[in-house]
């Protein structure tokens, strides 16, 4: 990806303008890419993605603090992290196409990183530490409730899914619950895994994903879809 991005797109995909276009690309400038072009190593946007990471924790906090008034600390903790783990970032980083942005060095770029779940889920947070930067506080937690903290059930469902399912299995009595790998396809740098979910040794779902623990998280959230449907 050339460095010669048209920063206005994102500025459209995101809703909002930068006052210092030059936070933009900070953000978007992976480790790899500065080491490659020669920049300071401050360059890059691990300081954004500290900062952001600060600024994503305060919002979500202030959002379960206020939106699950009658729920514990160890539950509130348990829900904050999966709304902001690493698969669910780099999910959110995908629906807003974040990865098209990024300037990666040659090696990354040709060892699949644009995909890599780490490298766009650290973006997303630089980004929110930039935004932050640019315009304060308020435009960060606008982006971060916008873009992160919609459909947070449907989110947690499934980045929550083995747990789900584990205890939806152990309500109905001793049954075992196994994920099985079932194979992979792809080149290394962008492989895709499957694996099965079987309940008692049969069968009840198939996931997919990037590694093999996002592949049975998939089948898990599958599998929870088909006992619902059941009941």
């Amino acid at each position: 990806m050339s460095d010669k991005l048209d920063w206005s797109n994102l500025e459209e995909t995101i809703g909002y303008s930068f006052h210092d276009k030059t936070l933009a690309r900070h953000a978007m400038t992976h480790s790899s890419y500065a080491n490659e072009s020669h920049l300071p190593k401050e360059n890059n946007n691990e300081r954004l993605e500290f900062l952001g990471d600060a600024v994503l924790e305060l919002v979500s906090s202030d959002y379960l603090y206020h939106e699950r008034p009658n729920e514990p600390e160890g539950v509130l903790t348990k829900k904050r992290a999966s709304m902001v783990c690493e698969p669910a970032l780099a999910f959110c980083a995908r629906e807003i196409s974040l990865e098209k942005f990024l300037l990666l060095g040659k090696g990354e770029e040709q060892t699949g990183g644009r995909t890599r779940d780490s490298i766009t889920s650290d973006a997303l947070e630089a980004l929110i530490g930039a935004i932050y930067l640019d315009g304060g506080f308020e435009p960060a937690k606008a982006f971060i409730e916008k873009f992160i903290l919609t459909d947070v059930e449907d989110k947690q469902l499934f980045y929550d899914s083995k747990t789900v399912l584990q205890e939806m299995v152990q309500a109905e009595g001793a049954r075992t619950l196994q994920y099985i790998p079932a194979g992979e396809e792809g080149p290394d740098h962008n492989k895709t895994f499957t694996a099965k979910a079987a309940l008692d040794g049969s069968v009840i779902s198939v996931g997919r994903g990037k590694t093999k623990k996002a592949a049975e998280q998939d089948a898990a959230y599958q599998a929870i879809l088909k006992l619902r449907e059941r009941k």
